[in-house]
């Protein structure tokens, strides 16, 4: 039996640009308008370069705010913090719950501490999630609740990595020292459900 003939693209494009696919022995013709292909790499180069801007645009500020709290500008990190956290920014919203539980350029309030930890960790972001579970732990805005302690540092654990996993392990791993077995069976299903839930709900 004679082999089916192989078609080669040429290597410049004419005026239609042909995409040749092969189903069965059947050639297929998928024709498109070098117009077409050019408004499509216009749209593709376009939408790449809004999501690179968008990045950048994340970052930039964050940065600059995280580095005004490190060197003790809390007042500028809090209104920074504020505006980005608004927006969503689950970095900004873990850092603007960090300053209420310290009491930086705020009076010290757990409980918006927690507002804002849960807020983050609903996007999966693994400190806020750990600070989350000390404050459960402690009883610090919330009622004291080794279960959400027990739950929320298990999968802060999950999506940390080296010295910060291992110490969320150990923390997981105290808090269970102070359960009954019930209760950390319990916290497993709850662990569990809620990375069903992707972290929405818990």
């Amino acid at each position: 039996m004679p082999s089916p003939p192989t078609h080669k693209l040429p290597r410049s494009l004419p005026r239609h640009l042909e995409l040749l696919f092969k189903l069965g022995h059947t050639p297929t013709v998928l024709t498109i308008s070098q117009e077409e292909f050019s408004m499509t790499r216009m749209v593709l180069s376009v939408g790449i370069g809004l999501l690179l801007t968008v990045g950048t645009a994340w970052a930039g500020p964050l940065e600059d705010t995280t580095a005004a709290n490190t060197r003790g500008d809390h007042a500028t990190a809090l209104n920074a913090f504020q505006s980005l956290a608004a927006k969503g920014n689950a970095e900004a919203q873990n850092n603007l719950g960090e300053l209420y539980a310290k009491g930086q350029g705020v009076p010290q309030d757990y409980a918006q501490a927690r507002q804002w930890y849960e807020k983050a960790a609903a996007q999966g972001h693994a400190l806020a999630q750990n600070n989350l579970a000390e404050l459960y732990f402690a009883g610090l805005g919330v009622p004291q609740d080794y279960v959400r302690a027990y739950l929320w540092v298990s999968l802060a654990a999950v999506h940390m990595k080296g010295d910060e996993q291992k110490q969320a392990e150990e923390n997981r791993n105290d808090v269970a020292g102070r359960m009954t077995p019930e209760q950390i069976t319990e916290a497993k299903r709850l662990t569990q459900q809620c990375m069903v839930q992707k972290f929405k709900g818990c």
